[in-house]
């Protein structure tokens, strides 16, 4: 493991950095994407219900076969991999987020309302804080579900730690495997870790806030 480290480093290095940048552009984007969706559907619950379930449909789809239907549609690289990772993480994030927003009470928002609260400043500073454990939550699951999925992104040429693993794969090497499962299961742990304590962070301060 030490010999790899010290003749490899740098392609360790790179594909770290490649899988820490493909994991954040692809949250982010699916953040923004999964957040417009959740205004639009946030007042119809019928279709809210419809569009939920056929993301998790989706979402069950096995990512291999969802990156190998990219290659001939959009070819190899990061483009097709940031397309599909935005695509699974709508199932987790849309379902909580709706679900975070349903769950405030409504005579919270009518009181806002008559304080003369604008809809979007009832969003932003009452709806927003009572449903961002759940929001929170989505996201956790989210970050963790992205960073093991793009692990299979180095299939379409995308890079990161999947590059490694899958050479240890086809050599049979397993100081690769060992050096690939540690890379990826860290920044899980690191991720999850650092996540659920926001989480309880603003359970906890949502709790408090309630007391008083």
């Amino acid at each position: 493991m030490l010999q790899y480290w010290t003749d490899y480093h740098d392609k360790i290095l790179t594909c770290f950095g490649q899988h820490l940048l493909i994991t954040v552009l692809a949250l982010v984007a699916s953040v923004v994407l999964a957040t417009l969706l959740t205004l639009v559907l946030l007042p119809h619950r019928r279709a809210s219900q419809v569009v939920v379930n056929l993301l998790g449909a989706f979402y069950a789809i096995p990512s291999l076969a969802l990156f190998a239907l990219m290659i001939p549609l959009l070819g190899i690289g990061p483009i097709p991999a940031l397309i599909v990772l935005v695509l699974y993480n709508q199932f987790l994030l849309v379902r909580n987020f709706i679900d975070g927003f349903s769950q405030v009470d409504p005579a919270l928002t009518e009181a806002a309302t008559g304080l003369g609260m604008t809809p979007l400043q009832i969003l932003w500073r009452v709806k927003f804080p009572l449903a961002f454990p759940v929001l929170a939550s989505g996201l956790r699951l989210a970050m963790i579900s992205t960073i093991g999925i793009a692990t299979i992104a180095a299939v379409v040429g995308a890079g990161g730690v999947g590059t490694i693993l899958f050479e240890g794969l086809q050599s049979q090497d397993p100081v690769k495997l060992i050096w690939g499962t540690l890379l990826v299961g860290g920044l899980a742990i690191a991720v999850n870790a650092a996540l659920n304590a926001v989480e309880r962070a603003s359970k906890s301060r949502l709790h408090y806030e309630e007391a008083e």
